[in-house]
């Protein structure tokens, strides 16, 4: 995806579950892409409440603060990980020099949007049946969706409680919607 000429200027980083790879506020001096584990986005609410933005267990973070003077939530890693730190005042550099990797950078942040609208979609489903279908309509492939986390995290990207999710996942396989094989969650039958 980069150029070359932003290769020597990349640093790879390993970091524990837990770690802080930027916070709030701060002004961007890196963005990062994620090679291994799982890095979250998340805004803290004056309560003390916690909003996921983002998960990411392959691709860049902090890509929208490019074009910002601070990064406009934290992004910290909920397992090992490993990332490699990019620059980014030579990154906007070459997004200006260079129009082939100009077009490759949208065309990523294009699919990223198409992903959030989908992410969107789901959320404004008002039963958590319809959520996790959907899910696995949109996100899996020929009715499988392969989970890739814990049922409490699948809980927190459906915007629900994990007892909700339980609840859903149980009545859905009642009714012979879905089957739960190991880290999997297939359709039974075509939706209505």
């Amino acid at each position: 995806m980069l150029p070359p000429s932003l290769h020597p200027l990349c640093k790879g980083q390993s970091h524990p579950a837990g770690a802080s790879l930027f916070l709030s506020g701060h002004k961007p001096r890196w963005m990062y892409f994620v090679n291994e584990g799982e890095v979250v986005l998340e805004r803290h609410g004056e309560n003390g409440e916690t909003a996921s933005l983002q998960r990411c267990q392959h691709g860049f973070v902090g890509e929208a603060s490019l074009t910002s003077g601070r990064y406009h939530c934290d992004a910290r890693t909920t397992r090992p990980t490993t990332v490699t730190r990019i620059p980014v005042e030579a990154l906007r550099q070459a997004l200006r020099d260079d129009r082939d990797f100009s077009e490759r950078w949208i065309a990523m942040l294009s699919g990223e949007v198409r992903r959030l609208r989908l992410s969107n979609e789901r959320l404004s489903l008002p039963k958590v049946q319809d959520r996790l279908l959907h899910l696995i309509e949109t996100e899996g492939s020929q009715g499988r969706y392969t989970l890739d986390c814990t049922l409490k995290q699948l809980a927190r990207q459906l915007a629900v409680t994990h007892e909700a999710l339980y609840r859903a996942l149980a009545e859905l396989e009642r009714g012979q919607r879905i089957e739960r094989d190991g880290g999997a969650i297939l359709l039974r039958k075509a939706r209505p």
